[in-house]
């Protein structure tokens, strides 16, 4: 794409539209194509949806065969009780709207973190931040239910209590073959914990999807550098869909979506506000990269198989 067709999208549709160069053999427009979509959530959902629903019809229109949104893109509440009042089941109105608009669009979705009343939900009254993927036919062929919840107090950034109304996911998911590559799924605060990448890698990942509402103080500090370091010890792609600017009066998001190629360099990043970034994921390269630095084959399991729990 020349500079001035992205000067011209980014100025006159709105959309923050950036393409980076990629270290590449084949041909790059014979590449797969992932949108990488940035918005700012409220409590109004209907409202969320619409921009959402734009940013994917475009990133169709841009030849895009997977999209990815942030986690919490159906709202972000005020407050515990008005997050579980919001909360609905997978087979809900709002994620029929989604089923719909992936199979308008022919585009598979990637939905970063749904507000999802479960089975348990009659007994538990509490909800599960939950990764949905839909293939382009509308069908949800994965589900990953976010398995380290967030409960932290940040000075200048204001606490964050996700077990207050959010259950832990039982397990990791299996990575799921997408018209991109083989997606590991995981959710925010999950970046903070490389045993789930390495995980999901041996498992066969390509490509590993940390969409987030990062906070106005670790953005800065911890968004990039752990998103590279995620990438190049699994070498993997890592996309990360981001929330971006102020909520409502008592939250904020850090934003600056990105794609980081298996060689921790960052190859696409939405600048500020809502919008999408474009990036073509190269598999043939990050072969080739596990073939030359081949880490996987040096491990010492036998030293370290056990990471996570405390040594004897």
């Amino acid at each position: 794409m020349t500079c001035k067709l992205q000067k011209h999208l980014t100025e006159e549709r709105g959309f923050n539209l950036i393409l980076r160069p990629m270290a590449v053999s084949s041909s790059s427009w014979e590449l797969p194509l992932v949108a990488v979509c940035q918005v700012t959530s409220t409590p109004d959902k209907e409202q969320n949806f619409i921009t959402c629903a734009e940013l994917i019809r475009e990133a169709a229109r841009l030849g895009a065969c997977l999209a990815f949104l942030p986690e919490a893109f159906d709202f972000i509440a005020r407050n515990p009780e008005e997050t579980l009042h919001l909360s609905e089941p997978l087979g809900g109105n709002l994620l029929g709207e989604y089923t719909q608009l992936a199979r308008e669009c022919g585009l598979w979705l990637s939905l970063g973190g749904f507000h999802e009343r479960g089975q348990d939900w009659e007994q538990t009254q509490k909800i599960y931040n939950c990764h949905v993927i839909l293939n382009n036919k509308g069908s949800v062929v994965a589900t990953y239910r976010k398995t380290h919840l967030c409960d932290v107090e940040i000075p200048g950034q204001g606490p964050m209590h996700e077990s207050n109304s959010t259950i832990p996911g039982p397990s990791l998911e299996s990575p799921i073959s997408t018209p991109a590559g083989k997606i590991g799924l995981a959710i925010c605060y999950d970046m903070r914990f490389p045993e789930l990448s390495l995980a999901l890698v041996q498992a066969g990942a390509e490509i590993l999807t940390y969409p987030s509402a990062f906070g106005s103080v670790t953005g800065p500090a911890h968004w990039e550098v752990l998103l590279r370091a995620r990438a190049i010890e699994s070498q993997c792609y890592v996309v990360a869909a981001a929330q971006c600017g102020r909520h409502h009066e008592k939250r904020a998001s850090y934003g600056h979506s990105m794609v980081v190629d298996p060689w921790g360099t960052v190859v696409a990043r939405c600048s500020e506000g809502p919008g999408l970034c474009l990036a073509r994921i190269d598999l043939n390269y990050l072969r080739r990269l596990r073939q030359h630095l081949p880490v996987f084959q040096h491990r010492r399991p036998e030293l370290y198989g056990h990471l996570g729990h405390p040594l004897s």
